[in-house]
């Protein structure tokens, strides 16, 4: 059964409250007070969806419980009543962030279509709030693990990017996680909706590159039985990744180029001219302006792909967040895997940070993985590390990782760490940790952490 929204009615003058009370408990859950005190110490015991207000009331006045109110954690939605209607009230009221305003006395057929009105604009909003949050648990930050300070100046650079239609190079070593960095661009910006087309340069051959990038007609080469689109056509009102952009041959290259200085092309064999409305980031380990300056990439190609340029870190240059990306990776294959591993000792941690990791976070994904399936206990030990770490980190100095570093101990750690970082700001150390404020309440709440974290708390 749908549950009643609920409305908070305050009004001093009994009859009224008690009339708009028996009009509106047909469609309606209803709670009552006679002053702004009373309605805040009743919105403290059960939250409302609405607070119907007198604008004149004893003690704190409705303006001033609005204020109140929507700082509450239920930000109900606030309409005003008087029998004193002003344009200088209204606009006080809709500015303190009154959704509507009524004058008294009030026509109940008007009430409840604003009701309904507010309702329906509460539901979108909470739907899009919803969408957003997948969107991001899905495509945004929160699948970049990592609280460095080099990670959180990418976080920074991603955010004031992704609202543009600026074209994206993204620079970094194999394994640094750069197509993770794309998909947070792209889920993080207006297209975020549209499509998101990954084409890896490097594994297709010049030949059957530019077909896959521009589409073909039928009969146009051997085996083109018939017309296919591209990815630039795929990716339509959305975003094109193009992966070691590197590697394309010149012939492509100088398609490319026309698409990016007039958003048109030819599928391969075609006489139509198609435009495109893409996003286009691309990606490379290599020096491109290098390769550029070298004559072996198109300095114009390069120019046009270079207005923003990221890097991706690589992992021997983020060691304090090896232990936060284990633990992710230990969870979700011993998930996978269905084995009852949880934990790790400081010796297999602190071995995992001594080594080198020329693989980036790939290499880490895939040994933590291995040790998952391989081990035996429901602890990860040194005996369960691959044996090229086991050989290169033999007799390396401890870096300091307690033994208590448990799933639930590393979450609490991360928490406190993330508090610390943002001065104790819940929003800012949520967006930190990819979570909602509100998840965050929550395990601040289960670790018996206080809302604010002091700098001086380890």
């Amino acid at each position: 059964m749908t549950r009643r929204p609920t409305i908070l009615i305050v009004e001093d003058e009994k009859n009224t409250r008690e009339g708009l009370e028996r009009a509106l408990s047909r469609n309606y859950q209803t709670l009552l007070a006679d002053s702004g005190e009373r309605a805040l110490q009743a919105l403290d015991e059960t939250p409302a969806d609405i607070i119907l207000s007198d604008l004149r009331l004893p003690g704190m006045n409705g303006l001033t419980l609005i204020k109140r109110a929507l700082a509450h954690d239920s930000q109900p939605i606030c309409i005003l009543l008087t029998a004193y209607g002003s344009i200088e009230s209204a606009v006080e009221a809709m500015k303190a962030g009154a959704y509507d305003f009524m004058t008294k006395p009030v026509n109940l057929d008007q009430l409840e279509l604003v009701l309904q009105r507010a309702l329906r604009s509460r539901q979108l909003e909470s739907e899009n709030k919803s969408l957003r949050t997948q969107l991001d648990d899905k495509f945004g930050l929160s699948a970049i693990i990592g609280q460095t300070p080099v990670m959180e100046e990418l976080y920074t650079v991603i955010r004031q990017v992704a609202p543009s239609r600026a074209t994206v190079l993204i620079q970094g070593e194999s394994g640094t996680g750069k197509e993770l960095v794309a998909n947070a661009i792209h889920g993080l910006s207006p297209r975020a909706r549209g499509p998101f087309i990954a084409v890896h340069c490097a594994a297709l051959p010049p030949t059957l590159l530019e077909s896959e990038l521009f589409g073909h007609e039928k009969g146009a080469f051997t085996g083109a039985v018939e017309r296919r689109r591209g990815r630039f056509e795929l990716a339509e009102g959305g975003t094109l990744f193009l992966d070691e952009i590197s590697e394309i041959d010149p012939s492509t290259q100088v398609k490319l180029l026309r698409v990016l200085e007039e958003r048109k092309f030819e599928r391969v064999g075609g006489q139509e001219t198609l435009e495109t409305d893409i996003r286009l980031i691309t990606a490379t380990n290599r020096d491109l302006r290098q390769l550029a300056q070298a004559g072996k990439f198109r300095q114009d190609l390069f120019f046009r792909l270079n207005v923003v340029t990221i890097t991706a870190p690589p992992l021997r240059d983020r060691v304090n967040d090896i232990p936060l990306l284990t633990r992710r990776f230990m969870a979700e294959f011993a998930r996978e895997n269905n084995k009852p591993i949880d934990d790790i000792t400081s010796e297999a941690l602190n071995a995992l940070m001594a080594y080198a990791w020329p693989g980036n976070v790939r290499e880490l994904r895939n040994a933590i993985e291995r040790m998952i399936v391989m081990a035996h206990g429901a602890k990860l030990t040194v005996h369960d590390l691959p044996g090229i770490i086991r050989e290169q980190t033999q007799g390396a100095p401890s870096l300091g990782i307690k033994p208590t570093a448990s799933i639930r101990d590393g979450n609490r750690q991360m928490i406190i760490a993330a508090l610390e970082t943002a001065g104790g700001n819940r929003t800012k150390a949520a967006r930190q940790l990819g979570i909602s404020r509100r998840t965050l309440h929550r395990k601040l709440h289960e670790f018996g952490l206080p809302a604010r974290t002091p700098r001086s708390q380890a």
